[in-house]
């Protein structure tokens, strides 16, 4: 699947620009958009099971497994931005929480 849009380095480049980044606060805000992104995908109907030709009672036990890969595919390409303004988010929360 070819996904395009901003990579990672040039995103975590402009986030550093800012302050120093928290790797495992980071990868939280992708796995959210990661899951986000699955159901967007979910709702538009990939993964389901074709009426003709289906792939039966297994392609409906993994279907979900694929959706997640294209989800996970999309955000390691770039993603749609959500991950950076959780993090974002999340930073400040931190902030004003300690």
């Amino acid at each position: 699947m070819n996904v395009s849009g901003p990579n990672h380095a040039a995103i975590s480049n402009s986030l550093q620009n800012q302050q120093e980044i928290d790797p495992a606060l980071m990868q939280v805000a992708r796995e959210l958009e990661a899951s986000f992104l699955t159901e967007m995908l979910k709702s538009a109907g990939v993964g389901e099971t074709r009426k003709t030709f289906g792939g039966g009672a297994g392609e409906d036990q993994f279907s979900s497994f694929l959706v997640r890969e294209y989800a996970d595919a999309m955000v390691q390409a770039g993603g749609i931005g959500l991950a950076e303004s959780l993090y974002r988010s999340l930073v400040q929360t931190r902030a004003v929480s300690e």
